[in-house]
């Protein structure tokens, strides 16, 4: 249990969440490697979440870490190595695009 606590504590949503899931009420749903969180948000926290850079909306309300996801395949987002462990998200295909593309502007890559 102290380990859960302590995770909930020091609980970051850019370094320690893979996607978050938007609830009502200010209810956000964190998915990590291992782990869910929910946590409730004040208005400006989750204003200030939606709008961040490093968060990209798939859904209506699912945002993904973009810096989190390893690989797109199969109209899947894969966060971490792609065994069969890995977390995955479905995404659509004009997602996956919009994605791939902010991936490579973020490396400094050309097309």
């Amino acid at each position: 249990m102290d380990v859960a606590s302590n995770l909930y504590d020091t609980f970051e949503p850019h370094k320690d969440s893979l996607f978050f899931r938007v609830g009502t009420h200010g209810l956000i749903s964190f998915h990590g490697r291992n782990y869910n969180i929910k946590k409730r948000m004040s208005t400006e926290q989750k204003v200030g979440l939606l709008r961040d850079e490093s968060f990209f909306r798939v859904s209506s309300d699912c945002y993904v870490n973009v810096d989190k996801i390893s690989d797109i395949s199969e109209d899947y987002l894969i966060f971490g190595d792609s065994s069969a462990g890995s977390k995955k998200l479905p995404v659509s295909k004009r997602k996956q695009q919009m994605i791939k593309h902010l991936l490579t502007e973020r490396s400094g890559k050309p097309n």
